[in-house]
């Protein structure tokens, strides 16, 4: 492997607006939100940035198109700013620009930022957006919540899981998040569900149930980045640094062959190997403390679990009903609410899982506050399991 991003960038600063329907704020003033915390947290003036990246998913919805709507709301100082679109890895992958242009001495300081407005457009869930003029030929038509479901069948028909046990656990990891999504006030949902409610709630499609899927949210998420020796100049202490950073892309062979059986995602496997290996981690069971996981689905909790190597092949559903990845668990997931609660505005929704592990990493982050965790890993899904985009990071305390 090449070199690798090891201890070579620390974060500077973070930001996070508050994520639920915000009627009263523009993408602009959502910007603004997240840029002014971020920039007060680092302690530093528009002026010694030297790049921003910008990822945001739904142009055509009141944000628009290029690097100018960023530029122009946060009346940045001319600098380059860059718009990324990823799906919903989009912010995953305006933090590895800007962490690899500082990392290559491009510049000393650089700004990634994801935002997305969706409650405006009245639509219930994400809005249609074109997929180029011929995919629809070969592609098939399906919504996100039917092709999730579609993992769950699999999974449960490959290991041979119970459909009750399944949904009990399926069902385990929305109260979970209910329950961590509580204790955060920028959750767009902060009120904690029973496991009645839960198995008795409206099916979306089987065997995920209302509370199984996650929302489309409104909000914003920015990260400053430098290098450690920067941060220390200006006066930084107990640094939180990149330890790796992979993205792991479909190359058509999970829906264009007959190989692959549906009940795991092949990239996510892949960009974890990549990045446990960039990171220098050889058990991840040991090495990682929390994890934020792109849970837009309960199911893709429970089956990324797997991906990651925090579970054997087709044991988490037992992992999870014995509370492996709740708060005291054994690598608690999604502290925050995660897609689920926190909510899920997709170009932002990538650093907001970096947010919350450096919260935890810095000790600050409250009522939902972790024992003592040294690193975090972060897995951002853009897609859908049999064509996707897999970003997987790690950052910990400098020199763990």
């Amino acid at each position: 492997m090449a070199q690798g991003i090891k201890d070579k960038v620390a974060i500077l600063g973070m930001g996070c607006s508050k994520f639920g329907e915000r009627w009263d704020a523009s993408p602009e003033d959502l910007m603004l939100e997240a840029y002014n915390e971020a920039m007060a947290d680092a302690g530093i003036a528009p002026e010694q940035l030297g790049a921003a990246w910008f990822s945001t998913h739904m142009d055509d919805v009141g944000t628009g198109r290029g690097g100018t709507p960023m530029g122009i709301a946060l009346r940045l100082p001319n600098i380059g700013v860059t718009r990324v679109e990823n799906f919903c890895a989009g912010g995953s992958e305006a933090v590895r620009a800007a962490v690899y242009a500082v990392a290559a001495g491009a510049c000393d300081i650089a700004l990634a930022l994801g935002v997305e407005k969706l409650k405006d457009t009245g639509y219930g869930g994400l809005p249609m957006a074109t997929v180029g003029t011929y995919i629809p030929q070969w592609y098939p038509n399906a919504v996100a919540p039917a092709n999730f479901a579609q993992l769950a069948t699999a999974y449960r028909a490959k290991h041979g899981v119970d459909a009750a046990l399944l949904k009990r656990a399926i069902s385990h990891v929305s109260i979970k998040s209910h329950a961590n999504g509580a204790k955060n006030p920028k959750a767009h949902l902060q009120k904690p569900i029973t496991e009645e409610q839960c198995l008795k709630a409206p099916t979306i499609a089987a065997p995920l149930g209302l509370f199984d899927c996650c929302g489309v949210s409104d909000g914003a998420a920015a990260v400053i980045v430098t290098t450690p020796e920067i941060a220390r100049s200006l006066g930084k202490t107990d640094l939180v640094t990149f330890k790796a950073l992979q993205i792991a892309t479909s190359n058509g062979w999970e829906l264009q062959s007959s190989e692959w059986d549906g009940s795991y995602v092949h990239t996510a496997r892949i960009a974890a190997r990549r990045a446990y290996a960039e990171a220098g981690i050889a058990d991840p069971r040991t090495g990682i403390s929390m994890t934020e996981v792109h849970d837009c689905f309960s199911i893709t909790e429970l089956v990324t679990m797997e991906d990651l190597g925090l579970s054997d092949e087709g044991r988490a559903v037992y992992d999870v009903l014995d509370g492996d990845f709740d708060a005291e668990g054994r690598v608690p997931c999604q502290i925050d609410g995660g897609l689920k609660c926190f909510g899920h505005p997709v170009g932002a929704s990538g650093i907001r899982m970096l947010y919350e592990i450096y919260l935890q990493l810095q000790g600050r982050a409250g009522a939902r506050q972790l024992s003592n965790p040294k690193t975090g890993l972060i897995h951002n899904l853009g897609g859908q399991p049999s064509q996707n985009v897999c970003a997987v990071s790690i950052v910990g305390l400098e020199g763990v």
